[in-house]
């Protein structure tokens, strides 16, 4: 009797015959699952950086503010005549500090002034906010619109710079009561310029004046990012104005 083979089990599909590329529809499935991760995680890094510059910005206008009221309290605790303008970070002396026809010189009252807030901006650019926000200090003289353009600039030049004489020119010492140390501090804090009939005033006598304008760091404008100028010594500091 001839046998009769048994018929044999089919045998399972290969591991070579099953498909190897994924179909189209997954491909672009997980593509657009990427993408969604990558841009929540983008928004997510944007909004961070843009509640950190907000805060940032409220945390240094905080600061500034404290830093101006602070200064304006003591001023005005000293002399009437100084008024601290922390809307727009100015400082002005009233009548105090006007100066005369053609004149570059203050009076014995804007001099006194002077004297009394120079000291104060150097302790609050000293403050724990001034060391992060302090940038520097603008003597600005200001004059009417009589004359040449270039005659009033060259006269505001001079208020500005009479301004800093008074504070750094030896002679002066005695009535200024600045300390060495502190005229050093002015050197590296105060910049003379001028601005002829900028920002006039409703008359020509409140036109002819003096001001100092705070200015202040910016978030992205790091305090180290400008250092003082050193000079080498040559003697006595001496206003070359007559």
């Amino acid at each position: 009797m001839i046998g009769v083979r048994p018929p044999s089990s089919q045998r399972p599909k290969s591991e070579g015959e099953k498909p190897f590329w994924i179909s189209y529809a997954d491909l672009m499935t997980a593509l657009m699952i990427l993408f969604l991760v990558v841009m929540i995680a983008s928004l997510i890094m944007m909004t961070i950086s843009v509640a950190k510059a907000e805060q940032g910005e409220k945390d240094r206008t905080k600061d500034i503010a404290q830093l101006c009221e602070r200064l304006q309290i003591q001023a005005r605790g000293l002399n009437r005549d100084i008024v601290v303008d922390c809307r727009d970070n100015r400082i002005n002396f009233g009548e105090a500090g006007r100066f005369g026809y053609n004149g570059y010189k203050l009076g014995p009252e804007g001099q006194q002034a002077l004297r009394q807030v120079v000291p104060l901006v150097i302790e609050a650019a000293l403050s724990p906010e001034g060391k992060k926000w302090f940038k520097q200090v603008l003597i600005e003289g200001f004059t009417d619109t009589d004359g040449s353009y270039l005659y009033n600039l060259h006269l505001s030049l001079q208020r500005s710079e009479w301004v800093m004489c008074t504070m750094l020119d030896d002679r002066f010492s005695k009535s200024s009561g600045l300390s060495q140390e502190q005229k050093g501090q002015i050197r590296d804090l105060f910049l003379a310029g001028g601005v002829s009939f900028n920002n006039a005033k409703d008359s020509k006598e409140a036109s002819r004046r003096v001001e100092l304008r705070l200015q202040f760091y910016g978030l992205k404008d790091p305090a180290s990012a400008v250092r003082p100028v050193s000079f080498t010594s040559t003697g006595a500091e001496k206003c070359l104005l007559s």
